[in-house]
């Protein structure tokens, strides 16, 4: 397990923390407060940062998936274990792509550590907590020869109110969107998708649930399929097949590699016509709602595809 020589590069970061997203559950009372955050683009430089003191392990995950289902409990279960010697920083790579991309991260789940800013791939998918262990043991070895022994301590502030078991209290969701959000949270996606639906048909310029409904239909899409057998399918085949190049796409977008996502429909669009063409434009305009507006990625396929289409 050697130590990577590249720092992680947090230049160019983009906020995504107005988007839309299905919330991570909330960490066991098993687990002492503090050693289980979720990260954001717009709080990863914190977590770089606090790497210098204390080993991270972030898990790249996405709400909802299967592997991602088996491996969070596991890690919390851990981190909780483990009594602040790491702390576990969990990434929902479907509200925040570009975090996946700065790790490079090919599949979800995907486990990195960091390390005195310098990230370190640990593993891919779901493992049995006894494996899992074995590997935060080596993390920990590592983080001792560089010298990062702290532990991970309660914060001051909102973290300690949490702590105590009192949190500050968010403004109330529309009814709508926490229905979904708690059809999310109970794996129901059929149900988010309809409640996020129904918040379209009352507002059909609610924002929050057109992004949220794009979350889910992806989420629904990708449910069930081997990322690596998709990619696979459509590296074999021709530039114009929609049946292997959409759930590619999907599977990309979902990874974080929103770029190649796009410019892979993109590929499509220009060599398709009539109702292959429109089928593929309008996924690709349902991904562009993953990522802020003004984001590179969406800027230039923008760009890209009005001039594809004329």
């Amino acid at each position: 397990m050697s130590q990577p020589d590249t720092p992680v590069n947090l230049h160019g970061a983009v906020d995504l923390s107005a988007l839309a997203a299905p919330k991570p559950p909330a960490p066991s009372e098993d687990t002492p407060a503090g050693v289980v955050v979720d990260v954001s683009e717009a709080t990863l430089n914190d977590v770089v940062q606090q790497s210098m003191t204390v080993p991270v392990v972030v898990m790249l995950w996405q709400v909802g998936e299967g592997n991602s289902l088996e491996l969070g409990p596991t890690m919390e279960s851990l981190a909780g274990e483990y009594q602040g010697k790491f702390l576990l920083a969990r990434v929902d790579v479907a509200a925040n792509p570009r975090v996946a991309q700065v790790f490079g991260v090919q599949s979800i789940p995907s486990v990195v550590a960091i390390i005195k800013g310098q990230p370190l791939p640990l593993f891919q998918g779901s493992y049995p907590a006894e494996q899992i262990r074995a590997v935060l043991d080596q993390v920990l070895q590592a983080a001792a020869e560089n010298g990062v022994t702290g532990r991970v301590e309660a914060a001051a502030g909102e973290d300690a109110e949490a702590a105590n078991g009192s949190e500050p209290e968010e403004p109330p969701l529309p009814p709508h969107i926490q229905a979904a959000y708690d059809a999310i949270e109970r794996d129901d996606l059929d149900g988010a998708a309809a409640a996020f639906q129904d918040a379209l048909n009352q507002n059909p310029r609610d924002a929050e649930a057109s992004a949220g409904l794009a979350q889910v239909e992806l989420l629904r899409r990708i449910t069930g399929l081997d990322p690596q057998a998709v990619l696979a399918a459509a590296e074999q085949a021709g530039p114009g097949d929609i049946t292997a190049h959409l759930p590619a796409a999907d599977i990309d977008v979902a990874s974080g590699r929103l770029a190649d996502g796009f410019a892979r429909l993109l590929g499509v669009i220009r060599v398709t016509a009539g109702e292959d063409r429109q089928t593929v434009q309008k996924r690709l305009v349902e991904l562009f709602q993953l990522a802020p507006e003004d984001s590179p990625e969406v800027i230039k396929a923008r760009r890209d595809l009005a001039r594809a289409l004329y």
